[in-house]
């Protein structure tokens, strides 16, 4: 329990960070590690699948923002400075991730059932379930599509959410006044 009050805090100081820094890079890299911090809040919750969406639209949306940043960007004589700055606050921020990923991953990986045994109880049930309630022969598209429905189309709704923003953030005109 203590590690997630400890991404929390990290959460609520990197977000601050991002808000307040100058340097657009290490913003950037701020906003980044609030968002990997909240996918490892997520596995910590048991939330896995919200755990992968939130990895895979944070890598999208870093790697865009960078290419966004390095196309927009003048280098100029003080970029050395800049890079100076950006590299040590990358590397604390590493370190942190680092050891924060090998506290929970050596705590997870601890505790995982043997193989082909439910995590949860839950687990159980949706297995015991699928057919005869659902009809399906695959268990995995049953608990997707029928048990977990409104679930999955959160999580359809975040990734179109993050595809528009992204369209919005690369477009090639500017907005009309």
């Amino acid at each position: 329990m203590i590690e997630l009050y400890l991404f929390l805090a990290f959460i609520l100081v990197a977000a601050i960070i991002a808000t307040e820094i100058k340097d657009l890079l290490a913003a950037v890299i701020s906003l980044g590690a609030v968002g990997f911090a909240v996918a490892i809040v997520f596995i910590l919750v048991q939330a896995p699948d919200l755990a992968i969406v939130q990895i895979v639209i944070e890598v999208l949306t870093v790697v865009i923002f960078v290419a966004v940043i390095s196309r927009t960007t003048h280098i100029d004589e003080t970029i050395g400075k800049k890079l100076a700055g950006t590299q040590i606050f990358a590397v604390v921020l590493f370190a942190f991730f680092a050891i924060l990923f090998l506290v929970v991953m050596g705590k997870a990986l601890y505790q995982l059932p043997a193989f082909g045994h439910p995590t949860m109880k839950i687990a159980s049930e949706y297995i015991r379930l699928g057919l005869g309630q659902t009809g399906g022969a695959n268990i995995v598209a049953d608990v997707i599509l029928d048990f977990r429905a409104l679930d999955t189309l959160g999580e359809a709704t975040v990734l179109f959410t993050a595809v528009i923003g992204v369209a919005a953030l690369m477009r090639k005109s500017g907005r009309k006044k």
